[in-house]
């Protein structure tokens, strides 16, 4: 969805999640930590109505990410730009933009995750713990 923006962007980069999602809230803990005050994050319920350019099926679709000067952020390269705000973090996000090829299999990735959603949890949790 890169090119949607919004009219009232956030302070610092907003990324948004499936607050009913097992598997977002795991990822969005360790994100946390990861990115500390440098980025926000918030379930989609609780701030749809302040971003009425992003529809309710683009939130359940995939993570996103309101940037400071407005602009929107989808899938895995939401993902990459919020990691890309850790020290050292930013190779993904770089590789997304740059590297022929790697967005698309980038997304097709992050499709079949948010696919399979349950499955990627039990593998999360047996590869990281909780």
């Amino acid at each position: 969805m890169e090119g949607s923006r919004v009219a009232h962007p956030p302070e610092r980069p907003l990324a948004i999640f499936d607050g009913d999602c097992g598997f977002c809230r795991l990822w969005i803990a360790r994100w946390k930590t990861m990115t500390g005050p440098k980025v926000d994050y918030a379930p989609s319920d609780e701030v749809a109505a302040r971003f009425p350019e992003i529809s309710r099926e683009t939130f359940a679709r995939a993570f996103q990410l309101v940037t400071p000067d407005g602009r929107v952020l989808e899938g895995a390269r939401a993902v990459f730009a919020t990691l890309a705000e850790v020290p050292g973090g930013g190779a993904l996000d770089r590789a997304y933009r740059r590297i022929p090829g790697f967005a698309a299999l980038a997304d097709v990735a992050y499709g079949a995750v948010a696919s399979h959603r349950r499955a990627a949890s039990a593998v999360t949790r047996l590869l990281w713990g909780r």
